[in-house]
């Protein structure tokens, strides 16, 4: 479906950019490969390539842009997972990485073409602003995640997401890999004798892992609370 030409009003603008990330979204779905270019983006959204241009500076901005609505998705669903009263278990945060990061077709793949980009590769001024809107949601969700597991200490919240993305994101990686890396040779033959021990990082995997990230943590933080109030209670006997 083709977008509008002319956008003027800062919501035209939004519908435009967001029209825009959709058209590259069903490209890539049915891509194999490379991935759509920004002129294959603009003649499918029925836009000149300047236009396109106008909204992202590269290819690399707009996947960039893909990548951070997915996620802007994730802490979305976060929010309103935490922002009820009622108690809250570790199935239901893990239910939800499953279902919004390792679920969605796009996700994993977009983080880990777009992770090395962040270094290199985009502009400062496109990584900037998009790393600080990163935090900001990282630090929101964290907070909001604390007042649910109180024996997270201040910020902890915060780097428990960062690792659960992290790891979840290394093993999908790691059994992509296993899947190219480790495939059987044309001729037939393995290329790794190996491959058992790199291939093992599926579903399974990713939802053990997870648990024991979380279950570490809130047990480790728990202990160190208990131990913090015990020394108060001495320090208050003496």
């Amino acid at each position: 479906m083709a977008i509008r030409q002319r956008a003027v009003h800062a919501g035209d603008k939004e519908e435009r950019h967001h029209a825009i990330l959709d058209t590259a979204e069903r490209l890539l779905l049915r891509s194999t490969g490379r991935g759509p270019s920004m002129a294959e983006v603009a003649d499918a959204a029925g836009l000149a390539k300047g236009t396109i241009y106008l909204y992202f500076p590269s290819k690399k901005a707009l996947l960039l842009a893909l990548l951070e609505r997915n996620v802007d998705g994730f802490f979305l669903a976060v929010a309103g997972t935490l922002e009820g009263s009622a108690p809250l278990g570790i199935d239901q945060i893990l239910a939800l990485v499953q279902r919004k990061i390792v679920e969605p077709p796009l996700f994993l793949p977009l983080a880990g073409r777009c992770f090395g980009w962040i270094g290199q590769g985009l502009p400062v001024d496109v990584v900037r602003p998009f790393n600080a809107r990163m935090a900001g949601r990282l630090e929101r969700a964290g907070a909001a995640l604390e007042r649910h597991f109180q024996e997270l200490s201040a910020g902890d919240g915060a780097v428990l997401l960062r690792h659960s993305y992290a790891l979840t994101l290394g093993l999908w990686q790691m059994a992509r890999g296993a899947a190219t890396r480790y495939a059987p040779h044309p001729d037939g033959a393995a290329i790794d004798d190996h491959a058992g021990a790199f291939a093992r990082s599926g579903a399974q995997d990713l939802a053990r892992a997870l648990r024991a990230l979380w279950e570490g943590t809130l047990n480790h933080d728990r202990s160190r609370a208990a131990q913090r109030a015990a020394k108060a209670g001495n320090d208050g006997a003496v």
